[in-house]
């Protein structure tokens, strides 16, 4: 387990799916991530059976945030990609929870994968898609240290109209980690 001044990352279980299916069939969330189609709670079942079966470096990570009444589930976020001989991946996350959206969770957990990244992983570069229109994860990763290397010109269909997919990475000798991390040895 991970943790933030506000967040623990921590392995998915089971009793997460239930959220992930709401989450993955809401079209507030999707418009923002790769995947558009319903997904149905076998579906899920059949994706949890697939991931435990990963090396757990490779295996998503659930978002929890503290409230009054114990840690709340807000969202996932994993390592797509992982290229071992190159030292690179692919940031993928959502918050998942939409009451929680705009109070820099976002940015706290992105922070978080890629001080892992960096400090435990032993990565480069961490990169990530972003479509043009999501305004607010262009300004979380910016804040987490990615920048812009390019765009792929109107890859996603969404709304009757087609927009840019935006690709942002950061490098290792470029990031500076939050004052909040704390290394922890990697058990694996």
């Amino acid at each position: 387990m991970f943790t933030t001044p506000r967040l623990r990352l921590r392995a998915v279980a089971r009793e997460d799916l239930p959220a992930f299916v709401r989450w993955f069939n809401d079209p507030e969330v999707t418009q923002y991530l790769a995947g558009v189609w319903p997904l149905s709670m076998d579906d899920e079942e059949e994706w949890y059976r697939q991931v435990r079966q990963r090396p757990r470096w490779e295996r998503p990570l659930s978002i929890e945030t503290r409230e009054r009444k114990g840690w709340i589930l807000i969202g996932n976020t994993t390592f797509h990609r992982i290229d071992w001989v190159n030292r690179s991946a692919e940031l993928g996350i959502v918050i998942g929870e939409k009451a929680y959206w705009n109070r820099g969770l976002g940015t706290e957990a992105t922070q978080a994968m890629v001080a892992i990244a960096f400090t435990i992983l032993n990565l480069n570069r961490v990169e990530l898609e972003v479509h043009d229109f999501n305004l607010r994860g262009q300004r979380t990763y910016e804040k987490a240290g990615f920048r812009l290397e390019g765009r792929r010109r109107q890859a996603r269909y969404l709304g009757d109209r087609y927009h840019d997919s935006l690709i942002m990475a950061v490098l290792r000798e470029e990031w500076e980690p939050p004052e909040w991390w704390r290394p922890v040895p990697a058990r694996f």
